[in-house]
């Protein structure tokens, strides 16, 4: 436990004086959270009915990177406690993803407004409110709203995420990986979800059965579910997610003028009705974020913390592959400087073995009008600690903006629960205006690199090519080598001449070059390219 001597929120004779007061449970959860080197100020413990704002819940910088879950119902101040801690890692100097999926996000660049309510829990918590902006980027996925489009090509997108979106099962989702691997090793570059169609249709064609028997394991009846399923999401409109330029995820990496840490807040609002499609393409950046950064260890403070919200999404009807998959990227990420926070409605929306890797927890309040919201209530109680609370009353008479938190201390412990009043975020605690939006949309330096979408000569192109072809075997080739000649920088080394496809087939290309070689790929599928900006 630490010495209560390093508690810096107040003057030790006050706190002196106010601990003798206290409850020995109270003194004993607040000395649980006092720690010594920089941390993230939650709020004041909740007590027997009452605030006590000198027993300050804090969470150590230094263990962001341990992944987190904030929970709650519908209401019950989920998506200010994201601002809250978002505004505080920007202020250290970590930059900080967030997913808007309701809109009110994107008022974290504006000050806040200082009302009654505000100074009302200013007071309460002995907060030292003062109307800030933060630094800001605004994405949009696919270009659908506003912001800078968000874009990935299928082939770095990769098989085991699309299967995700297309709701395939899990034989069609390796059969899938099959046709990845058949167009990669063929040099089909696969950009857009009109490269895979054609892929997929050129393989189901008379012209094409035979490629399809050397593949192994894909039969023609599922090539044909798997068109099937890509034409009609297509139908749906989900083209402009899927394409070039492709973002790169060290955009998100990015820290200010100033030195604080750039908030990108990703608004999903326009994506709504596509729950499915938008919790993958999540999974998709953090996984990306996963391939190109350098093992870390432990650190002073996160490399980038990024917020899942409606983490649930991304569990409904997950094949095993993609939950292994998902376990294994969390696991993993931490040691590269990256924490993950997962926001859902309890915690029974995660998988055990993703949930036994969430260190740091905010729990809001939960309903239980139900027998199923209150089977809900009673697991969430059984994942926390011991507590002198009663968890089960508490969770169900939390007010709006209060949480039951237990984060990890400085040396990776468990911290005492603690009922918690939760400070105000002091930027705008709503949507910022359009107006001012699409201003600093425009004004980005990003803008010019994303805004415009490109569709270059890719597998869909050489594949129609070779429909003129006058045979089978020609349409075969133009399949296997494109219908042009490579360009002199795509042509082999004369060492990789001689290596073939030995060592060199296990390192990853640049999409559109050395053609013939397959991609290498991890643990979702992704693709793994090189000539990737790091930061």
């Amino acid at each position: 436990m630490p010495d209560r001597e390093t508690m810096p929120s107040a003057p030790a004779p006050e706190v002196s004086e106010r601990a003798a007061a206290l409850p020995q449970d109270a003194l004993r959860i607040a000395s649980g959270y006092a720690f010594s080197g920089p941390a993230l100020h939650l709020g004041a413990l909740l007590w027997d009915g009452q605030c006590l704002p000198d027993a300050q819940i804090r969470v150590p910088l230094a263990m962001l990177n341990r992944h987190g879950l904030v929970a709650g119902a519908t209401g019950t101040g989920k998506t200010k406690t994201l601002q809250l801690i978002a505004e505080q890692l920007s202020a250290q100097g970590v930059p900080v993803f967030l997913a808007d999926i309701k809109g009110d996000l994107s008022g974290i660049a504006a000050p806040g407004r200082q009302d009654a309510r505000v100074e009302g829990r200013a007071a309460d918590v002995h907060q030292s409110w003062t109307a800030t902006g933060f630094p800001a980027e605004y994405y949009a996925l696919g270009g659908i709203g506003r912001g800078i489009p968000v874009r990935a090509t299928v082939t770095g997108f990769g098989p085991v995420l699309l299967s995700k979106v297309l709701r395939l099962n899990r034989t069609q989702e390796q059969s899938l990986a099959l046709i990845f691997h058949y167009a990669d090793s063929k040099g089909l570059e696969l950009i857009d979800l009109k490269d895979l169609r054609a892929v997929v249709t050129f393989l189901t064609s008379e012209e094409g059965r035979p490629e399809l028997k050397t593949i192994g394991g894909l039969s023609a009846a599922t090539a044909g579910v798997i068109l099937r399923s890509l034409t009609a999401f297509e139908a749906q409109g989900a083209s402009g997610f899927f394409g070039e330029p492709e973002f790169d995820t060290g955009e998100l990496l990015r820290t200010a003028e100033d030195g604080r840490g750039v908030v990108s807040v990703l608004e999903l609002s326009a994506v709504q009705d596509r729950p499915q499609l938008f919790s993958t393409f999540l999974m998709w950046l953090l996984a990306d974020l996963f391939h190109d950064l350098p093992e870390l260890g432990d650190v002073d403070k996160p490399r980038l913390v990024f917020f899942l919200d409606e983490a649930h999404l991304l569990f409904d009807d997950a094949s095993e592959a993609f939950l292994e998959s998902i376990t294994q990227t969390v696991r993993l990420i931490r040691s590269k400087g990256v924490g993950v926070f997962f926001v859902t409605q309890t915690p029974k929306d995660v998988p055990a073995d993703v949930l036994a890797q969430l260190g740091n927890r905010v729990q809001h309040a939960l309903r239980a009008f139900t027998p199923d919201d209150q089977k809900a209530l009673n697991a969430t109680v059984k994942t926390f600690p011991k507590s002198p609370y009663d968890l089960e009353e508490v969770l169900t008479n939390l007010g709006t903006g209060e949480a039951v938190v237990t984060v990890l201390s400085e040396k990776g412990a468990p911290t005492p629960v603690a009922a918690t009043r939760l400070r105000a975020p002091e930027s705008l605690m709503g949507p910022l205006g359009q107006d001012a939006l699409e201003r600093a949309v425009a004004e980005s330096p990003l803008y010019e690199r994303y805004a415009q979408a490109v569709d270059r000569e890719s597998a869909y192109e050489r594949l129609e090519r070779g429909r003129g072809a006058k045979g089978p075997d020609e349409m075969r080739d133009a399949a296997s080598r494109g219908s042009r000649e490579p360009r002199e920088e795509e042509r082999p080394s004369a060492v990789e001449q001689v290596v073939g496809s030995g060592v060199f087939q296990s390192l990853a290309r640049s999409v559109g070059t050395q053609i013939g070689r397959e991609i290498t790929r991890s643990l979702f599928g992704t693709a793994r390219r090189s000539g990737r900006r790091r930061r």
